[in-house]
């Protein structure tokens, strides 16, 4: 099993522990952690891990920060113990955490509103169905949500979206909140004297809002229980919303010194109500510096394709950005889904550090 999600040559002792332990329950993974931790990992030098000045993008430009997406989600479940624990054995920078509210008010750690994609809700609370015919996250408690194993995403015909990934019908693993996670990170940071970050996003707040729930408030809560809100922060952070009110918000109403990444989207997705083909423009990105320390971009927002030559071709967002005292954070690089015409993810990865991108979010954090 251990060979069907890591390439050879990358099996450390710490991956394969790591996986045995992605097969039991979440309690036995939790008493087992210890002992997991004290296995030997390869050598590698820690990052530094420095949250640039607003001003001073150019100071990441030699060492590209690694966001790890979702967890390691290239080679476990997203969002679970294991992606969590596999990230930072891979010395991510930052491990990310999408962030939705339960019925009783917990922040957890799920990309989406919903649970179908990723989970065996159906077949566990068949009857807890909307009206639309799917199953969320806030019709459901959080103990409620512990009886559900979490699985590879699927499509909407139910098959594996990325089916050289982790078989979904192995291992058996759960939703985890919030908390679990910064002390899971904190835990590891502290037995392996590394500094990985967190990095948070606040999912759908709006439609959050009209349900009478302030995911805002609540996530917030929870990074003030681990010191998060203080000038000296346990780990590094970040926080992040395609919706600029929540990142203003912060910044008005819980005065947060937190660096604040505009996510920055496709109208057609319909993220918010904001005109983010206008947001890309180099008037646009000026504008953000009122609140914002960076951009979270789309990788089609910067690489757009070959010319006639078979040149790459790439945007000014990067070169507007900068100028605006922006960092630049590109999502999503995967080595198992490149866009056409890419040769290698090596090959991507290298152009957009020579185009000085400051960070990227990636589904393997190794490579």
């Amino acid at each position: 099993m251990v060979q069907a999600i890591l390439k050879p040559g990358k099996m450390t002792v710490v991956f394969a522990a790591l996986i045995v332990w992605a097969t039991t329950s979440l309690a036995a993974a939790q008493e087992t952690a210890q002992e997991i931790l004290e296995l030997p990992t390869r050598e590698q030098p820690s990052r530094e891990q420095t949250i640039p000045e607003l001003s001073k993008p150019e100071s990441l430009r030699h060492s590209l920060t690694i966001i790890a997406h979702r967890g390691a989600s290239g080679y476990a479940p997203e969002h679970t113990l294991p992606a969590v624990a596999i990230a930072h054995a891979q010395h991510a920078d930052f491990i990310e955490q999408d962030v939705v509210l339960t019925r009783d008010h917990v922040p957890v750690v799920l990309h989406d509103l919903r649970l179908d994609a990723v989970t065996n809700v159906a077949d566990v609370f068949p009857e807890k169905y909307r009206p639309d015919g799917h199953y969320y996250v806030m019709d459901f408690s959080f103990a409620e949500l512990q009886q559900l194993k979490v699985n590879e995403r699927r499509n909407k015909d139910g098959k594996q979206r990325y089916p050289d990934r982790f078989s979904s019908k192995l291992g058996h693993f759960h939703i985890m909140s919030l908390a679990q996670q910064i002390e899971l990170i904190l835990g590891l940071n502290a037995s392996s004297g590394r500094d990985t970050g967190i990095y948070v996003e606040m999912k759908s707040a709006r439609w959050h809002k009209k349900q009478n729930y302030d995911l805002v408030e609540s996530t917030m809560g929870v990074l003030a229980r681990y010191d998060f809100t203080q000038v000296d922060t346990p780990a590094p952070i970040y926080l992040q919303s395609f919706d600029p009110e929540v990142l203003r918000r912060l910044k008005r109403e819980f005065r947060t010194e937190i660096p604040l990444i505009q996510l920055v989207a496709e109208n057609s997705w319909n993220e918010s109500d904001i005109d983010y083909d206008m947001m890309r423009t180099a008037a646009g990105l000026e504008t953000l510096r009122s609140y914002a320390s960076g951009v979270g971009v789309w990788l089609n927002h910067i690489f757009l394709g070959f010319d006639e030559h078979g040149n790459p071709q790439f945007s000014d967002i990067v070169k507007h950005a900068h100028a605006a005292g922006l960092l630049v954070h590109v999502y999503t690089l995967r080595a198992d889904d490149l866009p056409e015409g890419v040769a290698s993810y090596q090959q991507l990865k290298t152009w957009l550090t020579e185009l000085g991108v400051d960070g990227i979010f990636t589904d393997f954090p190794d490579r």
